[in-house]
């Protein structure tokens, strides 16, 4: 499972690398990106796709539970500080890895309540700098 984990976050992180400006595009408006010449269906279906090969083996390693926590909290955390598509990425990583292994909370439920107490740090960080 670590080695399936490891090839598919190598997978995950070069295609994102390599394609961020199109999958920037058709995150932000499918429409222009399509006017724009780009594929937009064959990006939705990329996206789709290592998200729920990402799902699926978190699940495994993880639990349900935890790996909709793992994705969905680090993102809306992020949102409440920045704008920015590239700098919400960037800190919604780093919260993960914050959350994760800085604190060294054995995985399980400890890890999503770290996550939480992000998202309420996040929350009142955002609401000061707006």
């Amino acid at each position: 499972d670590l080695i399936v984990s490891v090839i598919l976050a190598v997978v995950v992180v070069s295609l994102f690398v390599i394609f961020y400006n199109k999958i920037f595009l058709v995150t932000f408006d499918e429409n222009f990106a399509t006017a724009s010449g780009i594929k937009a269906n064959l990006y939705n279906g990329l996206i789709a796709v290592l998200t729920a090969l990402t799902i699926v083996i978190g699940m495994r390693l993880m639990g349900a539970m935890m790996i909709s926590s793992l994705i969905v909290f680090p993102a809306l955390s992020a949102m409440r500080i920045f704008r920015s598509f590239f700098k919400v990425i960037i800190c919604a990583v780093i919260i993960s890895l914050v959350c994760s292994f800085v604190w060294s909370t054995p995985a399980g439920a400890s890890i999503i309540v770290a996550n939480l107490i992000a998202f309420v740090i996040c929350m009142v960080v955002g609401k000061c700098v707006r």
